[in-house]
């Protein structure tokens, strides 16, 4: 089945993260975990998993901004899109 080009970069992106979880997850007797707020944590493999996906995405559409769940906003050159980020983890 043929793609859109931006959708071959999210695609291509999410495998890559995808994988980086299914190891962390594998080892999950391994996996570290941080407070992030009160009754709210986030695992290593949650903040690993969202910086593939921005690296990936960055370097594919260098113009784009990013909105992420632990990263925040940066802003791109092109104010009409961003990517939005917040992987699924479990936590």
């Amino acid at each position: 089945m043929a793609h859109s080009p931006t959708l071959n970069v999210i695609i291509g992106a999410a495998r890559k993260a995808a994988r980086a979880l299914v190891r962390d997850f594998g080892e999950v007797e391994q996996l570290q975990v941080s407070q992030k707020g009160p009754a709210d944590f986030v695992t290593n493999a949650d903040l690993k998993a969202e910086k593939t996906l921005v690296h990936e995405l960055r370097h594919a559409r260098p113009d784009y901004g990013v909105i992420a769940e632990e990263g925040g906003v940066q802003h791109g050159a092109d104010p009409r899109h961003y990517w939005i980020i917040d992987p699924l983890d479990g936590t």
